[in-house]
């Protein structure tokens, strides 16, 4: 029988760490926070049951870039595993290999596949091994502008340059012309290296207008591997996501079934171990799916999957790095017959963003706060209270929203009378930006795509938000039974 952990350290901050240490809460695992100098009044540190200073000589980010701390740390608190979160080291396998050799256990992925499916140019050659279909692009890293510039030539522009360790939208530009790619070539490399430590990029043909469509995977150490549907991540600002539904009612079934297959084809392929996204790009033109790269984490939005699939995806991640099957009661699934996906889930990332300034982080503090509530409302938030001082050093995401309904259209209607009900003062908020996607009629029609928010101008008319919710809400009123 696999042994329950009984300490378990969260190498992360804000919303993901409380909500890792809820997990833990409820399987009865005692909880370790980390923080850093500039986190040490944030509200994560007092949820779990210890909290320590850590890189105390370390810069705001370097403190939770710091493996040979976090080990120390783990090793001197009698730590069993530790959660990684998203972000930060979450798909860095040096931090696996170390908690590996410290006889610590890594609630994620084994390090060699953090290493193969973190690195987006191995995940490439993986998908090609499978026989699942790629994006048009190089599958080693650019030598030089000019040999960026001689495949763009070849596939045709406009192309995209992308860091090979990169995630959560950096690393990445578009260019439209061979000028384009010799101006951003040496910045994306810089940014690369400065945000991953490697700077390691390549080249891809951009689609025009697709759908970003990302299968959630589930695997145990036993060999099993199930999907838990997928999430619409199509809503995106400068390659960072919004608003995120599940299911990915717009896309035609048999293109779904065709992602799903595709997606546990790769986990498979791999011998993956933990929770997982398969990512992919879906053309707007030709209906043609693509694989785009594998996120060997937890993520942001797993919110709208465990809303309509009713499991607990941090959990599932403990109980499976603890060496119980997919099929232990607390998950529940024992073949692909027993996901019961159930209605429709809506999540908005609220931000310290002033949508009025370029959405520039906003900072400060919080001198009022009120949160939205009610039935099939989820609140996921790290420092989303009254007094708390909102810091320019980390992800300015505030709480995310999640909304639950029957219908689509219910789950519109339940998330922006949710997100109206968010009260903040002391910050600026996108909470206007937000309420005039949720209320745009193309979004409640499936129509978004990547470009979606960048072509539709209407979406920055913040001073109308409140009234435009007030009309959509009455006219969804109308058509609900």
């Amino acid at each position: 029988m696999p042994a329950q952990f009984s300490k378990v350290l969260v190498a992360n901050r804000g919303e993901i760490a409380i909500r890792i240490f809820r997990a833990c809460y409820d399987l009865g695992v005692h909880t370790v926070a980390m923080y850093s100098n500039e986190d040490i009044n944030s509200l994560f540190r007092i949820k779990a049951d210890e909290a320590y200073l850590i890189g105390e000589n370390q810069s705001p980010l370097g403190a939770y870039l710091d493996i040979p701390g976090i080990i120390d740390l783990a090793r001197r608190r009698g730590v069993e595993a530790i959660h990684p979160g998203y972000g930060f080291l979450s798909e860095n396998a040096d931090f696996a290999r170390a908690c590996e050799q410290n006889g610590i256990k890594f609630i994620g992925p084994p390090s060699h596949i953090l290493a193969q499916m973190g690195d987006k140019l191995a995940a490439k050659a993986t998908a090609i091994a499978c026989g699942v279909p790629i994006i048009p692009g190089s599958t080693r890293p650019l030598k030089d502008a000019d040999e960026a510039v001689e495949m763009a030539l070849s596939y045709g522009f406009p192309i995209i340059l992308k860091a090979a360790a990169g995630g959560g939208g950096r690393g990445m530009r578009r260019c439209d012309s061979e000028q384009d790619v010799r101006r951003e070539f040496q910045l994306v490399k810089n940014e690369a290296k400065k945000a991953f430590g490697n700077e390691d990029i390549f080249i891809e043909k951009f689609l025009v207008q697709p759908k970003h469509i990302e299968v959630q995977i589930l695997a145990d150490e036993h060999g099993n591997v199930l999907h838990l549907g997928e999430r619409d991540c199509s809503l995106q600002r400068r390659y960072q996501k919004v608003v995120e539904y599940a299911p990915a009612w717009s896309v035609p079934q048999a293109t779904i079934e065709a992602l799903r297959a595709d997606a546990v084809k790769i986990a498979k392929y791999v011998g993956y171990v933990n929770a997982g996204t398969v990512e992919f790009l879906v053309d707007g033109q030709t209906g043609q799916h693509y694989f785009i790269e594998m996120n060997p984490r937890i993520q942001v939005e797993h919110t709208v999957t465990e809303m309509v699939t009713g499991v607990d995806l941090v959990r599932a991640q403990i109980l499976i790095a603890e060496g119980h099957p997919l099929s232990h009661p607390a998950i529940g699934l024992s073949s692909q017959d027993d996901l019961r996906m159930n209605g429709y889930a809506i999540q908005c990332r609220v931000t310290t963003e002033d949508p009025a300034n370029n959405f520039a982080p906003d900072t400060g503090k919080i001198t009022a706060y009120r949160s939205g509530g009610g039935f099939g409302v989820r609140l996921d938030g790290g420092n989303a209270a009254a007094g708390t001082v909102i810091s320019p050093y980390y992800d300015s995401l505030l709480v995310k929203v999640t909304s639950w309904d029957n219908t689509f259209e219910g789950a519109c209607r339940r998330a922006t009378r949710a997100i109206s009900e968010e009260h903040v003062r002391g910050v600026k908020t996108n909470i206007p930006f937000v309420t005039n996607i949720l209320t745009h009629p193309d979004f409640h029609a499936g129509k978004c795509h990547t470009k979606f928010i960048d072509d539709t101008p209407e979406l920055f008319d913040i001073e109308n938000s409140k009234d435009r919710a007030t009309k959509v809400l009455k006219y969804i009123a109308q058509i609900q039974v």
